[in-house]
């Protein structure tokens, strides 16, 4: 089985890719901020580390993390933001290490997916057997986000500034799918890379 990581930037298209992969290949897809939210419900350690370095009063009424209170905390303070990153990142990848390990054992797919912004950043370079670079042309992802998304010009320049450079992407990546053009165009590479793999 081979466990691969999926990287790129906003706007790059990992959502369709990925949707296209879900369909015609026998595998296990799971993405980051999904996996994000699971750790952090009430019960898991995480939950438990989170309240205490943010406080009870993160909580909504239902005793879950506010997404909104946790935002406002870690955004304006870089050392709760770090404190957060250190007790989520790690609870990310031991979940998803397990759900490898069971996929293994089960033995009823051949594919195991994750899918993240920051994959090359929280190191998934050295877990997986693959890593993946979503690309398109700035030009195209910045059309995409204005369309799909609204974001404004200014808006679109800080989230993209804040991510890695395409070299870097790149560098850190040893297959790299180029999304500017037609999702067909995008299929096609796919299929040349999973040939052994298809449903």
């Amino acid at each position: 089985m081979r466990f691969i990581g999926i990287t790129g930037g906003v706007g790059a298209g990992k959502s369709s890719i990925l949707a296209y992969i879900r369909e015609n290949y026998p595998c296990e897809i799971y993405l980051a901020d999904e996996v994000a939210h699971e750790v952090k419900k009430p019960g898991t350690k995480c939950f438990q580390e989170i309240v205490q370095i943010l406080g009870a009063d993160v909580l909504n009424e239902d005793g879950d993390i506010d997404k909104r209170r946790m935002a406002e905390k870690i955004f304006a303070d870089e050392y709760l933001l770090k404190k957060i990153n250190d007790s989520v990142h790690p609870a990310v990848k031991i979940y998803l290490l397990n759900r490898l390990e069971e996929a293994r054992k089960a033995g009823k797919v051949q594919l195991f997916f994750v899918e993240a912004a920051l994959l090359i950043e929280c190191g998934y370079g050295e877990l997986v057997d693959e890593m993946w670079y979503v690309y398109a042309k700035e030009s195209v992802r910045r059309e995409r986000l204005r369309e799909s998304r609204g974001y404004s010009d200014e808006k679109i320049d800080q989230i993209i500034e804040a991510q890695l450079s395409e070299e870097e992407f790149r560098k850190n990546s040893d297959f790299v799918i180029d999304n500017s053009s037609s999702l067909e165009d995008a299929y096609r590479q796919i299929d040349t890379r999973l040939k052994d793999y298809k449903n």
